[in-house]
């Protein structure tokens, strides 16, 4: 199990320092703050619906603008951009993103602030062939690619053009994937070997990046080039990314999932989030990311520790014994808190899953209904649905006449204190100062108890994963409810603070449930959402479709938007289904390893399905391709009619 620290800790919030690259007059890395970047979605040869959307980007906050050159021709169009964009008074730096295009590169790397090359498709073959490289058959192929890329690297050095090496989880080429499999150490092992290139020609001036569309192959990724890079004694700046995350909620859930884990341990130096919506809308989702980590530095201290008890690199569950359905095998429980609820009836259980009908005398459940509702104090005079639990304030629940389904919620002086415990399930809410009591003695007995832990620090995330780190050290295998509480920020911000508060968490395998108090931030209905995204965006408990949608670019052979929207209406009731949503061929077939099934832009108007990374129809007319799509899902057995309510 590999322990080692990825950052300088992960008690005590601090950035993570690397080298500072020039990227035009905008530099990057060492101190300088977290810049934004977006890409733009127009066709490059249409050199005014370019500029125009890069200066909607440029307003919207975007400090770095990257455009698609996928051939020499849209390469030589990007000097018209440029001189367009100056005599409008933008300066802002452009990069050129390239991917199988050498000579497209070099001739941007000429013109713009920086390329960004994608290391599994610039100059590596890629047929999805399983091949077995010998060692000398490994190292003529590194020779042809050195060949082939050296002289771009040269390019840039004369010019003074910065480089972002990009490694994408879905276009890994076959020898990284015949050596070392589809895993964040494959990721990383392309993108040194393109860095060792640059290297030996002196060339320096390089961000990195490790973009996938699973937070956690993503997040796992940047922690082994971190520490591989501390081995090899290099310090590069690192782009953070989560690459088609889709739209909307689910979009914005995923991006922060993963690119706030990252900033929570002072990791990143450059966001883009890329979601499929207009490029201009992805710049206050980074805003809201990053603004948080302003002042962290002064956060409340937190008790350091010197083993790390698990490995961030590898995912795996804590183990956790079963407790009622909370721990054990069980997937992560949604608490909802109707505590400050004035007046709780059958009517408000909608807003959390639980649907009563009236002339059935039923209750119907949604995929996200939620399994616990804490009231409080209040009273529930009507019949619960027989799969949800009621949580009341100990002092209340110890009231009760009919505790079926009941349980209360200690805080630790009233669990120690009391005479009356539930004989199935007991909630105690913690701190951390109380866990480290609790796990540094043997006087304490929690057979059926849950721990729900709670904190105010500013650096929440980190508290509370030393709080799962005392458990770990103690052997402790009380199940472990995560619970944080927001208050009069926007709904976007509860969005992305709790995702990324949660979300860190439970991508290291922390946590068997979720609670998210607010006050004057958002719905019940739209944080119950929130609650199931995070735990989806996780892989922790499947609870509807999941899209994996490319957020657009001038290579995009379709209006995206507008099929991801036509896709998701005949099929957002397919729960736990995968489905990859490509504008182009670019990440499409490597992005459907991770999909079911697979929608991608072949040609104009021309689509290709995929099942998994099979191509199974090509050229599919795009008027005709949706309807095609369904069809295949039908054909393999994973269509379900939809329930008419």
């Amino acid at each position: 199990m590999n322990t080692k620290l990825y950052c300088n800790s992960i008690t005590q919030y601090s950035r993570y320092k690397t080298r500072v690259v020039t990227i035009g007059d905008l530099p990057m890395g060492g101190d300088n703050p977290i810049r934004i970047q977006s890409m733009t979605t127009t066709d490059t040869l249409n050199t005014i619906a370019t500029v125009e959307q890069s200066i909607r980007m440029i307003d919207a906050g975007c400090e770095y603008v990257r455009i698609t050159a996928p051939s020499i021709k849209e390469a030589q169009n990007l000097e018209n951009i440029k001189k367009e964009l100056r005599a409008r008074g933008y300066n802002t730096p452009l990069i050129a993103d390239i991917h199988f295009t050498p000579n497209a590169a070099e001739l941007a790397a000429r013109i713009v602030e920086k390329v960004r090359v994608n290391p599994g498709n610039y100059a590596d073959k890629k047929k999805f062939e399983n091949i077995e490289y010998t060692d000398a058959i490994y190292i003529s192929e590194l020779d042809r690619i050195r060949e082939r890329f050296t002289p771009l690297v040269k390019i840039c050095k004369e010019y003074g053009t910065a480089m972002r090496i990009g490694t994408n989880h879905g276009s890994l080429s076959d020898r990284i994937l015949s050596r070392y499999g589809d895993t964040p150490l494959g990721m990383v092992e392309s993108a040194l070997e393109f860095l060792r290139i640059c290297e030996d020609n002196n060339y320096y001036n390089i961000v990195l990046s490790m973009k996938a569309s699973n937070p956690q192959v993503m997040v796992q990724a940047y922690r082994l080039l971190i520490l591989k890079m501390q081995e090899l004694n290099m310090n590069y700046p690192l782009h953070l990314g989560v690459t088609e995350a889709g739209e909307g909620e689910d979009g914005r859930i995923k991006s922060a999932v993963g690119i706030g884990t990252l900033l929570e341990d002072g990791i990143g130096d450059t966001v883009r989030v890329s979601l499929t919506e207009d490029p201009e809308f992805e710049i206050p989702v980074a805003k809201n990311l990053i603004e948080r980590y302003s002042n962290r530095v002064k956060h409340k201290a937190i008790p350091e520790i010197k083993n790390l008890l698990y490995s961030p690199y590898d995912f795996a569950k804590r183990v956790t014994r079963e407790v009622v359905n909370i721990g054990g095998h069980n997937v992560p429980r949604v608490i909802a808190d109707y505590s400050e609820k004035q007046n709780i009836t059958a009517a408000s259980f909608y807003a959390v899953g639980n649907n009563y009908s009236v002339p059935s005398d039923k209750w119907n459940l949604t995929d996200q209904a939620c399994d616990y509702i804490f009231v409080g104090d209040n009273n529930v005079d009507f019949q619960i649905p027989g799969t949800l639990g009621l949580i009341y304030n100990a002092a209340t629940w110890n009231n009760l006449i009919d505790v079926t389904r009941c349980y209360p919620l200690f805080t630790f002086d009233e669990f120690v204190n009391s005479h009356k415990k539930s004989e199935s399930l007991n909630f105690i809410l913690v701190t951390i100062n109380e866990i480290l009591q609790i796990s540094n003695s043997s006087d304490f007995k929690f057979s059926n108890c849950v721990f729900v832990l709670e904190t105010s620090n500013e650096h929440g995330m980190a508290e509370q994963r030393r709080m799962f780190l005392a458990l770990l050290q103690n052997k402790m295998n009380t199940p472990v409810i995560i619970k944080r509480n927001y208050s009069n920020i926007s709904e976007e911000k509860i969005q992305l603070h709790a995702s990324t508060d949660f979300g860190a968490l439970f991508l290291d395998g922390f946590g068997d449930g979720i609670w998210i108090s607010q006050k004057n931030c958002t719905s019940t209905k739209n944080l119950n959402a929130v609650a199931f995204g995070i735990l989806q965006a996780t892989r922790t408990r499947i609870s509807k479709t999941d899209y994996i949608s490319c957020p657009s670019c001038g290579r995009t052979l379709f209006d995206l938007q507008e099929t991801t929207a036509k896709i998701r209406s005949r099929t957002d009731h397919l729960k736990g289904i995968k489905i990859g949503i490509m504008g182009c061929i670019v990440n499409g077939p490597g992005e459907m390893a991770d999909a079911d099934y697979g929608y991608v832009g072949t040609g104009i108007d021309k689509i290709t399905l995929y099942k998994g990374r099979e191509v199974v129809e090509r050229n599919v007319n795009s008027d005709k391709a949706v309807d095609a799509l369904v069809e295949l899902i039908k054909k393999h057995g994973d269509w379900v009619e939809k329930e008419k309510l």
